[in-house]
């Protein structure tokens, strides 16, 4: 038997299946692995300024490529939901990995070039590429 966890208020008699949230999972990894990634070159090639820029820059894009990925292969979740669940995955790897185990403070969430702006930007990129994929979607399907 399968454990399933409802997600989808839209639709409330559908659920997700561990591997639905397996794959939403997986997704908010690999944004904010190349987030990271796109940080650590930027920090060991330019000043902390500007990897905090380049970092800011290359966030939303990241996010819009692996929700154009997510909502056009899979879609398990509304737009919003979805956005919730990167970010907040994002927040959670910054809080844990980052701060404490890495840098072992939390001073970067007193930066808003270095988290805040980033947050807000993954969550509206991954936000308004859902609304785009479901409409452009909605439309192919009038056609």
């Amino acid at each position: 038997m399968t454990k399933e966890v409802f997600v989808n208020s839209e639709q409330p008699s559908e659920r997700l299946s561990r591997k639905a949230i397996g794959i939403i999972l997986i997704h908010a990894i690999v944004g904010w692995a190349l987030c990271a990634a796109a940080m650590g070159i930027s920090m060991a090639t330019t000043t902390i300024e500007n990897a905090l820029i380049i970092h800011a820059i290359a966030a939303p894009i990241i996010f819009t490529g692996v929700s154009l990925v997510y909502f056009n292969r899979f879609n398990y979740t509304t737009p919003l939901r979805t956005a919730l669940i990167f970010v907040s995955f994002v927040i959670l790897m910054d809080f844990f990995v980052v701060s404490m185990l890495v840098l072992g403070n939390f001073d970067m969430f007193a930066s808003l070039l270095g988290t805040w702006i980033p947050f807000t930007l993954i969550f509206f990129s991954t936000y308004l590429t859902g609304l785009f994929t479901l409409k452009n979607r909605n439309f192919r399907r009038a056609v």
